[in-house]
């Protein structure tokens, strides 16, 4: 008997994993301890050598940024060489460049300065533009000036993606945990990838005239949804809200269709036509300048009128409601004494 339970223990083994996963052997780092998402830290022993080329990007700023930027690039400078870059700041042509060094060991950090002139280039404060250096932080700046072509539409929808005294805008960091600066015609953004992503969506959709309180939403019930360890593995699409599109339909405007006529409207009379009409064409110009004279001491006489009768409302008393008394009826005792 225990020969058979023993031969039964395999198949059951065999049964319950799927059949693309029949014969595969279990792995070590197949546990769920390990973050296979983490990004480990890389240091001077992972590549002592230095590199055989230089590499180097630049980014050109706008004249408003040129005073902020001299005060802040002895810090940046510094920032930058703890890491082995070197960094040039041209305000002739108005650029900023960075290059790798002999002292350069991280690949990858060339890319990471190139994303801090970026932020610098587009008003993102010092301090909040260092911690691009991070491993964990990464940046998008998003280009919204191209969206929409009417002006008035743009800076309206973009002013709806601050919201009030910036509480919209707000909102979404707090959501997000991203760092989001909007100026001009771009839309500067720091933090994790996943969140990344979000924030672009929420952007492009805001101006394609979708309001970001929707995606507030949708955030907050994820965020809750996240916490429920029983709904990890599920999906969460019968809790998320689903908004319809609404197509208002405006009153169009009722051309009236002209009757057709073969021939053309008359044509308008001239000045001087009109002037040989009503006489003044042969007037001197002494009594042209008296007539005109005439016409605007009569409208002067018209305009005071019209001043003097809204000053004089102001002295006219209010209609007052005065109670009217009631009749008193005559008592039927003292008409029957009187008989």
């Amino acid at each position: 008997m225990n020969e058979e339970n023993d031969t039964n223990t395999p198949s059951d083994a065999t049964s319950s994993k799927p059949k693309s996963k029949k014969y595969r052997k279990e792995k070590p780092w197949d546990n769920e301890d390990i973050d296979h998402w983490k990004i480990e830290s890389f240091t001077r022993e992972d590549n002592p050598y230095s590199f055989t080329e230089e590499s180097s990007f630049a980014t050109l700023f706008p004249k408003y940024r040129e005073n902020y930027l001299k005060e802040v690039w002895p810090h940046v400078t510094k920032a930058l060489e703890n890491v082995g870059i070197g960094c040039l700041l041209d305000l002739v042509e108005g650029s900023m460049t960075v290059k790798t060094t002999r002292k350069t060991f991280d690949p990858y950090i060339i890319l990471k300065a190139r994303d801090l002139i970026k932020l610098l280039a587009r008003s993102v404060p010092f301090p909040q533009a260092v911690k691009i250096l991070d491993d964990g932080v990464s940046c998008d700046i998003i280009k919204i000036g191209n969206i929409i072509r009417s002006k008035e539409r743009f800076v309206k929808r973009r002013q709806r993606l601050i919201g009030p005294n910036g509480s919209t805008l707000k909102a979404i960091e707090l959501l997000t945990q991203c760092y989001i600066m909007v100026q001009g015609n771009t839309v500067s953004s720091m933090g994790s990838y996943k969140s990344l992503k979000e924030v672009r969506r929420i952007v492009t959709d805001c101006l394609k005239n979708t309001h970001p309180i929707y995606y507030i939403k949708e955030l907050m019930i994820k965020r809750e949804l996240a916490k429920d360890p029983k709904l990890k593995n599920e999906s969460w699409d019968r809790f998320l809200p689903h908004f319809k599109k609404q197509n208002i339909k405006r009153p169009k405007k009722q051309i009236k269709k002209k009757e057709y006529t073969p021939f053309p409207p008359p044509q308008t009379p001239r000045k001087i036509d009109l002037q040989l009409e009503s006489g003044e064409y042969f007037l001197k110009p002494k009594e042209k300048e008296a007539r005109e004279m005439e016409k605007k001491k009569e409208k002067r006489k018209e305009n005071t009128l019209k001043r003097k009768a809204e000053r004089e409302k102001a002295f006219v008393p209010p209609v007052e409601d005065v109670p009217k008394r009631k009749k008193r009826k005559a008592k039927t005792g003292s008409s029957q004494s009187a008989e």
